[in-house]
């Protein structure tokens, strides 16, 4: 199977390709943000955990397990969902079959994860709707951290690439408000982890946040916009980003809100007259995101301008389990740097689809055995 048949390019063809060939055979480091917004426990407007109680830990939770593993005891299970099942599963089973090394960040969590974690000494967002979410200082720190570890962590890869997630639950409406925020008519584009995406309920978050903040049609400071409307990882990655790019690539893995940190990056780039190199920058995703009629990435992307939308071509219509089938009904469809993973996967060493669904599918079976209280994954197709 040819590389162009895991992995599509979806905009900006040339410069997807070439970061492609460029960055084909090397290996990557993965570095995965943890952050956390209140706006995540607005009822309805996340599928990433069942309850606004699961939503709380949904990240902690995907730590461990991304961290470790499937393990008999877990600290914080895996949330339970409405479908499907956690990406994490994705992004592990990737990074354990092909010891790509991994780093955790607590950008700003309601508690630290029970696993070896950077703490960047940031807060977790208030709701968006607030216009309140972050305090300025946070907001100026988090960007320091996040330029200091991108250098550290190019100097790794000098000839390789960072693989940058996140996972912050709600995460989809702070991205949609970052996007209006910089100027973007972004509504109606993003997506979310429901089948069919909550677009009415996130722009009316936003709006309200924007209001509050006074920020409506109004030019906007990059940092006093996260500082209102945005997440504790939005900033660090962009940072990251930024630092990173000037030495290595960078894959920013993930769909909607890794589409809204280039465009905040860029933004601060020119704000704040940092140096940094475009060109080595892409946006990784899956084919679920990229594909979701529910919303509009690639129109999304293209608004952006300038960035690559990569996706892996992962299918699980063949999968074994249920709640990995449930990904092309539309639900989850991505998180923890899943689609990153997906195209590092077949990027390094080049696994075809079978591969990645092979080694998907051991490491779900070993998280059945592992845990008793795991039967979610235990429904046979």
């Amino acid at each position: 199977m040819s590389l162009a048949e895991m992995i599509r390019v979806y905009t900006q063809a040339q410069l997807g390709q070439h970061w492609l060939q460029r960055y084909q055979r090397r290996r990557p480091l993965f570095a995965c943000v943890l952050g956390f917004t209140a706006t995540g426990l607005i009822p309805g407007i996340s599928a990433a955990g069942a309850t606004p109680q699961d939503r709380r830990y949904t990240a902690i939770a995907d730590a461990e397990f991304l961290y470790q593993g499937p393990q008999a005891a877990s600290q914080y299970a895996l949330p339970p969902l409405q479908a499907g099942a956690s990406p994490v599963l994705i992004s592990r089973a990737v990074v354990e079959a092909q010891a790509i090394p991994l780093y955790l960040f607590n950008a700003g969590l309601p508690v630290p994860p029970p696993v070896p974690c950077v703490d960047l000494g940031g807060t977790a967002a208030a709701c968006l709707s607030q216009g309140q979410a972050l305090s300025r200082p946070v907001v100026q720190h988090l960007l320091e951290q996040g330029l200091a570890w991108g250098q550290q962590l190019a100097a790794q890869v000098p000839q390789g690439y960072l693989i940058l997630g996140e996972c912050v639950v709600g995460g989809t409406t702070t991205a949609l408000a970052i996007l209006t925020g910089l100027g973007l008519a972004a509504a109606g584009k993003v997506n979310s982890s429901h089948p069919t995406c909550n677009h009415s309920q996130k722009w009316a978050v936003v709006q309200a946040g924007l209001r509050q903040a006074g920020l409506v049609n109004s030019e906007v400071d990059p940092l006093q916009l996260v500082a209102a409307v945005g997440d504790p990882m939005q900033i660090v990655v962009a940072g990251m980003a930024i630092a990173a790019s000037r030495s290595c690539g960078v894959m920013l893995a993930g769909g909607t809100q890794m589409l809204a940190v280039y465009a905040l990056l860029r933004a601060i780039a020119t704000t704040y007259t940092l140096s940094w190199q475009p060109e080595q920058i892409v946006v990784g995703t899956t084919r679920w995101v990229a594909e979701d009629a529910t919303g509009d990435t690639v129109g999304l992307a293209n608004l952006i301008g300038t960035v690559p939308l990569l996706a892996t071509q992962l299918q699980f219509t063949a999968a074994r389990y249920s709640q990995l089938q449930a990904y092309e009904q539309g639900y989850v469809k991505e998180g923890v740097g899943a689609g990153g993973c997906a195209i590092a996967a077949s990027l390094y060493q080049n696994w075809s689809q079978a591969q990645l669904l092979q080694a998907i599918e051991a490491l779900a079976e070993r998280y059945c055995q592992a845990d008793s209280r795991q039967n979610l994954l235990l429904n046979h197709s």
